[in-house]
């Protein structure tokens, strides 16, 4: 099986490739903007014909997008997580390859939900901000495109790789300067959310069996848990071996701020933030996964503790 990998130099991008490579039966071709890709190519600035004809040369069986932005301003999240989809899109009709589609989508694109509820695929997206809005977009594009296709909405991605930007990765982060420094008690702030972890690991397992599988159209995949931020904390100050306290700081009035209090970008410019966590989803978020046990044959298989021990190793080699 030909497999055309868009974006495998991102963090879900790289351990999809990993897992691809490891099927003897794929052959992977990878696209990305990177001097390490197969061929060199940027979604969100090249034309359908350009890609319509690296897809005629390459006849691949599937192609796999994982590219895409997950922070700047509303106009650059459009261009990359957007109008590259469009791209493709586009290119794969004009191809007429008859490849199969696996686009990665988030599940920012759903929004706030009703904390205890668990969301299912087929509830109705109000995403709360410009990001969600860029991958609802996307979606709806692969969804009315007429292609073989299926969107695999990955909810919060955790495990080795997680950006030092992210929350679990300021989390990390803060914890290893706390230890560095003999610091006994660790303050943070932003902790209230709850969210679904998945291991990256294990969004690859779902991505590789969605390449195999004839399934179409919207498929979460979380780990079914809902999880409070304060309680991961916990988690990394155990498998860390940090033995201060963990003071948890109240939201005070003013500047919205990112997860563990650091100031967003337009912080001079707006007012407080109700939720911290930049991901749009207000205070909860948990998957509904049946749909993934059902068409795809996948299940999450790694726990969030053995995800923090992974981002934590990599914080300590920092030490």
């Amino acid at each position: 099986m030909r497999v055309l990998l868009i974006g495998a130099n991102g963090y879900l991008g790289r351990f999809v490739a990993e897992r691809l490579l490891a099927d003897p039966a794929v052959q992977l071709t990878a696209l990305g903007r990177g001097d390490d890709a197969d061929v060199r190519f940027d979604l969100a600035t090249g034309s359908p014909g350009a890609l319509t004809r690296f897809l005629g040369a390459v006849h691949p069986g599937v192609v796999i997008n994982c590219a895409g932005a997950t922070r700047g301003g509303a106009r650059e999240l459009t261009r990359h997580n957007t109008v590259a989809v469009a791209t493709v899109c586009e290119a794969l009709r004009r191809s007429g390859c008859g490849a199969r589609l696996v686009q990665i989508g988030c599940g920012a694109e759903y929004g706030p939900s009703q904390p205890g509820s668990s969301t299912a695929e087929d509830a109705v997206p109000r995403p709360g901000g410009p990001y969600g809005v860029s991958k609802l977009a996307a979606t709806e594009l692969v969804l009315g495109s007429g292609l073989d296709a299926v969107v695999l909405r990955v909810f919060s991605p955790a495990g080795p790789g997680t950006p030092a930007g992210s929350p679990l990765g300021r989390l990390a982060e803060a914890m290893r300067r706390a230890m560095q420094s003999g610091d006994g008690e660790l303050k943070l702030a932003g902790l209230g959310v709850q969210r679904d972890f998945v291991d990256v690991r294990d969004v690859a397992r779902a991505v590789h069996a969605a390449s195999l599988s004839a399934a179409q159209g919207v498929i979460n995949i979380g780990s079914g848990r809902a999880v409070r931020l304060r309680d991961a904390a916990g988690i990394l100050a155990r498998v860390a071996g940090y033995g201060g306290a963990l003071h948890e700081l109240d939201g005070p009035p003013g500047p919205p701020r990112g997860a563990l209090g650091h100031p967003r970008p337009e912080a001079e410019h707006a007012g407080p933030a109700a939720f911290p966590y930049p991901d749009g989803c207000g205070s909860w978020q948990q998957a509904d996964v049946r749909t993934a046990r059902d068409r795809l044959g996948w299940r999450p298989r790694i726990n969030l503790e053995e995800s923090l021990a992974d981002i934590w190793m990599e914080a300590a080699c920092r030490i």
